[in-house]
């Protein structure tokens, strides 16, 4: 036979409230999150009452203690886990972060057209059907001094489009010191393979030579390509080959010269401590034919990968079949524009959060730690620093920076802790102390993150 429960288990088993007993003091939840979720979750709250009183818990808690606990329940459930975030790392384009915080001009414009219909394939002057690629192109033209430009949704896809369109089943010549591979698995030779494009490995791992191009080209190459190094940098005994060079080359041998600069710079970085980055319009200048870049690293603009170059290569890539799998959405296309319009009127130091933290002067970010410093009491010093750029950008390059570093048992166990707040912090350790650097951290997020750590110590 089955024994049977202790009586004080039955009868606290009979104790408890019916699901519908609940749910008619849950307005507000069913409100919120719905009745069919909240009845769930009521379920699953009194499903783990009844186990803990047959394991030994005769006090399940009060009707209001289960309704506390299908709160806490649903509010977990409901979480999205695409969530905003304090980034006190120093990395200014946080790949796992979301690379570039978008600027306040970025956000609106990307509120208006996804709030109303917009123009994004409708002709206002003749009302006819439009195209999406004009949208960013004029002012693409204007800041790079290219003749014709495409947005698509990354610079992945802006890569594999251009060799698609402009070299399928075709050679293209690369520098073996170029054949990088980034985040995610990314590899040159991997996506020149998908493309439908022939790599030609020249030269050696760290000197490639205009002549070992030259020696390259046969009757099946389409195409000279130079790579961005994104996130490794070659010291020493190196060489490569001038981009001018290469352009020449191309226009004698009739072929294409493509140029994957990855980060997307507008402005010199040499001019605000850091090393310089081949910029766009220096690739245009020096006779690319396509230019591909990222709209989210050292642009400070949306996700976007941005073709710009000459009229004939540009058309080719827009009439491809990959260009309408690759194209941008309303939203990259309206927060890219008002980005690059803050370049166009000469106001990116000031708008653009990646710029803004780039061109931010050490004086200011210490007078920012030394303020949080003094409201955490005397478990944090101010200490000198480094901020990296990130993303793909600048590799082994930093900028001077001022950080805090508080004193505290256990810090990964602190760490922890930082990232269940609301919103999370990003922060790191070193030497067993954590770190935070203000550069980094947003304007309208410095309140509550210094309120947040003085709450945890």
């Amino acid at each position: 036979m089955t024994s049977q429960p202790p009586d004080n288990v039955r009868a606290a088993l009979r104790a408890l409230p019916s699901v519908d007993r609940l749910l008619a003091d849950c307005g507000d939840l069913c409100a919120w999150y719905g009745r069919t979720a909240t009845r769930d979750s009521l379920r699953d709250v009194l499903d783990a009452a009844r186990h803990a009183i047959r394991t030994g818990d005769a006090d399940a808690g009060t009707p209001a203690d289960l309704i506390a606990r299908a709160r806490d329940l649903l509010e977990r459930r409901f979480a999205p886990s695409l969530r905003a975030v304090i980034n006190a790392t120093g990395v200014i384009v946080h790949t796992n972060l979301g690379r570039a915080p978008l600027a306040d001009s970025a956000i609106s414009a990307m509120n208006a057209v996804a709030r109303d219909y917009s123009t994004l394939e409708f002709d206002l002057t003749d009302g006819k059907r439009g195209s999406r690629t004009t949208h960013a192109q004029a002012i693409l033209c204007e800041l790079t001094g290219a003749e014709a430009a495409l947005v698509v949704n990354n610079n992945a896809a802006a890569t594999v489009l251009m060799l698609s369109a402009l070299a399928f089943g075709r050679g293209v010549v690369v520098s073996r010191g170029q054949l990088v591979e980034i985040g995610g698995g990314f590899r040159v030779p991997a996506i020149m393979a998908q493309s439908g494009a022939h790599l030609v490995e020249v030269g050696t791992t760290n000197r490639t030579r205009i002549s070992d191009y030259a020696a390259a080209i046969d009757e099946q190459t389409a195409a000279i390509m130079r790579v961005h190094a994104s996130n490794f940098l070659q010291i020493g005994f190196t060489e490569s080959a001038p981009l001018a060079e290469m352009a020449a080359l191309a226009r004698e041998r009739g072929l294409h010269l493509l140029d994957d600069v990855g980060s997307g710079a507008l402005y010199d970085t040499a001019a605000y401590g850091l090393l310089a980055e081949p910029t766009v319009p220096d690739s245009v200048r020096a006779g690319a034919d396509v230019v591909a870049f990222s709209g989210d690293k050292l642009l400070g603009g949306p996700q976007a990968g941005i073709l710009v170059g000459n009229q004939a290569a540009i058309e080719r890539l827009k009439r491809h079949p990959l260009a309408r799998a690759f194209r941008a959405d309303k939203l990259c296309l309206a927060a890219l524009s008002a980005t690059l319009d803050h370049y166009r009127r000469g106001t990116a130091l000031t708008a653009i959060p990646v710029w803004q933290m780039i061109a931010r002067p050490l004086d200011d970010i210490r007078h920012t730690a030394q303020t949080w410093a003094a409201a955490w009491g005397d478990l944090a010093q101010v200490i000198d620093g480094e901020s990296t750029v990130g993303g793909g950008s600048l590799p082994g390059a930093t900028l001077p920076t001022a950080v805090i570093a508080l004193s505290v048992n256990a810090a990964d166990d602190f760490l922890s802790r930082l990232r269940r707040a609301d919103p999370p912090i990003i922060a790191r350790i070193a030497e067993g102390r954590v770190l935070f650097d203000p550069r980094t951290v947003l304007h309208h997020q410095r309140e509550r993150l210094v309120e947040t750590v003085a709450d945890l110590i």
